[in-house]
């Protein structure tokens, strides 16, 4: 792994959480620019800010069983990573303090090795999965749908101003490490996965 250093602290007094300031639909960036809430770059880590909401819930279900105590560890550490992805994405470029906290390379191959460790134990897919069979499948599928949905943002984003490498490279690696970690969670669990059938729908002929 890489040596980056270490971040900087968090400096903050969070005494009064209303100010009144955003009741005219702006909001302010790290370096202190006033933007309109429904700004790209706003959409953009406020969906990092949902997704880890969403990371965070699973955390919780994978910590109540023995068997997915390893997963809710992981998770808790993608919580961080995601706090300082949107860190990052709050601030324009030219702001961004060199110990300020990112997502980096060293994160993204974290994932690749996670990853590849457990779909190792995973049976090959024969079919698409749907999101389903016991409640921590479900809500990593909903974390990753989320998670795409924060990369397509990011990726719109870097069309109109300089977003890190990393950034997409991390949601991309954890819209991918979520799938398999649903997977996993089914595997250890012993639940069957919900595989996708066609002939199951509605409308489909007999």
């Amino acid at each position: 792994m890489s040596n980056e250093g270490t971040f900087n602290e968090p400096r903050l007094a969070l005494n009064r959480i209303y100010t009144r300031r955003g009741d005219k639909g702006q909001t302010n960036l790290v370096g202190g620019q006033a933007v309109a809430k429904d700004a790209l770059r706003i959409e953009c880590y406020g969906t990092v800010d949902e997704l880890n909401s969403l990371v965070g819930v699973a955390c919780v279900s994978a910590g109540e069983r023995e068997e997915t105590a390893r997963l809710a560890a992981i998770l808790k550490r993608v919580q961080h990573e995601l706090f300082n992805l949107g860190s990052i994405l709050a601030t324009l470029p030219a702001d961004v303090h060199p110990k300020q906290p990112r997502v980096t390379v060293d994160c993204v191959a974290q994932l690749e090795r996670e990853i590849d460790e457990m779909n190792e134990a995973l049976p090959a897919l024969r079919s698409f999965v749907l999101p389903g069979g016991c409640r921590l499948n479900a809500e990593l599928h909903v974390a990753r749908t989320v998670c795409r949905r924060a990369e397509r943002l990011a990726v719109a984003l870097g069309r109109q101003e300089e977003v890190p490498a990393e950034a997409v490279q991390y949601l991309n690696r954890l819209s991918d490490a979520l799938f398999v970690q649903s997977r996993w969670a089914s595997h250890v669990l012993g639940v069957a996965e919900v595989l996708w059938t066609p002939n199951a729908a509605a409308g489909a002929r007999e």
